[in-house]
Order: C-alpha cells, then structure tokens, then sequence
C-alpha cells in the first residue's frame, strides 16, 4: 500500500507543476530561478533525525519535485514578449 502511495503522490508532484504550466503559462524568469533554488537548497537540508519517517520522505519529496519542476519547466518555456507595434498588428 505505501509503494502505491508513494507512486500517486510523486506522480501528483509532477502533474501540478505541469498542469499549472500549461494552464497559466510561464511566469517571470526570477519566479521559476527562485524555485529551482529553494528546490536545491531544501535538498541540501539535513533532516532532523525525530522526522525520519516515510511520511516526512514523502513530503519532502512532493515539495522538492513540484518545486524543480515547476521552476525548470517555466525557465525551459520562457519567452519574452515581443512588442509589434501598432499599426503592424493591424495592416
């Protein structure tokens, strides 16, 4: 039963970040940089040892994904806006 909930939730952890990319596009670059590098910094944390449990595992793992996937895929998909001016959109 754990290896199935642990399958559900790191397959949750990848489908919102993904989800969120497709539905509300690529945010400022500084947003998804800022989430790659609480990303890594979470990973360098050491865990206390009263947290060691799989619950913990678990959650930590959710948030390191969403969190690196979510800020790799908006820095993958970022495009700058590019202005036309006025009258070229209309002609």
């Amino acid at each position: 039963m754990f290896g199935m909930l642990a399958v559900l939730v790191y397959l949750l952890a990848m489908g919102i970040p993904i989800y969120l990319l497709y539905r509300f596009h690529s945010q400022a670059w500084y947003w998804h940089s800022l989430a790659v590098l609480a990303a890594i910094a979470l990973g360098f944390f050491p865990i206390p040892f009263e947290l060691q449990k799989p619950e913990f595992d678990l959650l930590f793992g959710f948030v390191f994904i969403m969190l690196m996937i979510w800020g790799a895929g908006g820095l993958i998909l970022f495009r700058t806006h590019h202005h036309t001016p006025h009258h070229e959109r209309h002609a």
